[in-house]
């Protein structure tokens, strides 16, 4: 069983810089896949960011150029470090885990005031 629990969420101003952290509660940690995924009210879920098992990156358009995800194996962690945030990254943001099935964290809101 896959739990996922993410923290670090909160209000920040537009500009500003929030860091999002996921503690992992799985075994062979390092053999997933991670992520961040966004809700918005009417919106469909979005994929931020992805990290690999290989720890290759991949980011969608909006995280481009201002968000950065990491991993700590050892720590069964994954961060997003989010910098330069807009009133549009205003969501709930999802811890996500991926190897063979895929799974989601309850999330941790992010709202970016103007």
């Amino acid at each position: 069983q896959v739990q996922l629990v993410e923290s670090g969420g909160g209000l920040v101003q537009a500009g500003g810089s929030l860091r999002l952290s996921c503690a992992a509660s799985v075994s062979m940690f390092s053999l997933y896949d991670m992520g961040w995924y966004r809700q918005s009210p009417g919106k469909q879920r979005e994929l931020v960011a992805l990290i690999s098992s290989s720890d290759s990156p991949w980011y969608g358009d909006p995280a481009k150029g201002r968000f950065t995800i990491a991993r700590d194996n050892a720590k069964k962690m994954v961060y997003l470090q989010m910098n330069r945030v807009e009133p549009e990254d205003t969501a709930v943001y999802l811890c996500y885990a991926r190897r063979e099935r895929e799974y989601w964290g309850q999330g941790t809101q992010v709202i970016v005031s103007a």
